[in-house]
């Protein structure tokens, strides 16, 4: 086995082993000229059609405190109610005002999470637009 070396004249110029990264380059430069010659210019700002406020309402809306007590006893405004029907009779009435009062809802922490879920789906079925979970905080950290 023999290794070949050369021809040991150095006349004969060396053959550049490395690649041409001369055109590569260029091409690169070219493609990010016309990269942003040819991106929109950004707006800084965002156009929203935004609905014009009217004048506030002179009448306060009704609330209606509705208050789940731990043993799932429900509470409507510091009264006691007997049953779910009862609730219903409350809710179907509050539905249809005609300005409906606003619905607070404020269940205790240990409360079984069904009677939450009945009382929403009692309101969602028969009306009930305004209801809102208050009393939250006691459930964080």
């Amino acid at each position: 086995m023999a290794m070949n070396i050369g021809s040991g004249r150095s006349d004969e110029p060396e053959v550049i082993m490395d690649i041409n990264t001369t055109p590569l380059i260029d091409v690169m430069l070219v493609l990010i000229i016309m990269l942003i010659i040819t991106i929109p210019v950004q707006l800084h700002a965002v156009s929203l059609n935004m609905p014009q406020a009217s004048e506030p309402p002179l009448v306060k809306p009704e609330v209606v405190a509705l208050t789940i007590e731990a043993d799932g006893t429900l509470i409507w405004n510091g009264e006691a109610l007997a049953d779910r029907a009862a609730l219903e009779t409350r809710l179907q009435a509050a539905a249809a005002q005609a300005e409906q009062p606003e619905l607070h809802l404020r269940a205790d922490k240990a409360v079984d999470y069904g009677v939450v879920a009945m009382v929403l789906a009692s309101a969602q079925r028969l009306g009930v637009t305004k209801l809102g979970m208050v009393g939250q905080e006691q459930f964080g950290p």
